[in-house]
């Protein structure tokens, strides 16, 4: 199937990302999946921890495509139901990192999901200098963008 192939009907009502601490590749994940395809899909994303804030490589790197992350507030797993989503509401899991694969296939046990892992770069403490370390970040973001196209489309930036 070509990219001009693809339509928002391929699209899970709903998805949630998940990765380590949903400080870095999980809400680049969220910002860049609403961006592209906007208000089609009920996108959110979660952390194995919460124990950071959102990375300031990440708000960086995803402003350069006008994906706005400064707001995002980072949650776990845990926390999730807090916050009024029950993972029993998603219809597809996206697991950026191993652990995150680990925990949601775990709590998806009793629910009938779809995980899938999507290994992306752990950009965190690469690179020597700032613009070494950006580079990483754009790796990683870039790593996202060509999963999420080649999956539903280009979307809106099509």
């Amino acid at each position: 199937m070509s990219d001009a192939d693809k339509t928002y009907e391929d699209l899970p009502q709903s998805v949630l990302f998940c990765c380590d601490h949903n400080a870095v590749r999980s809400p680049m994940a969220e910002g860049i999946m609403k961006k592209l395809y906007g208000t089609e899909c009920y996108i959110q994303s979660v952390g194995v921890k919460n124990d950071l804030e959102i990375d300031g490589f990440s708000v960086a790197v995803c402003a350069e495509l006008g994906v706005e992350l400064s707001r995002h507030r980072s949650r776990s797993f845990d926390e999730m139901e807090d916050w009024g989503d029950d993972l029993s509401s998603f219809d597809l899991v996206l697991a950026l990192s191993p652990a995150s694969q680990r925990r949601a296939l775990d709590l998806t046990r009793v629910h009938h999901l779809e995980v899938e892992y999507w290994p992306i770069l752990d950009p965190t403490g690469l690179g020597d200098s700032r613009e070494a370390q950006l580079v990483k970040y754009r790796e990683a973001r870039d790593q996202i963008m060509a999963k999420l196209v080649a999956r539903w489309g280009p979307g809106q930036e099509g």
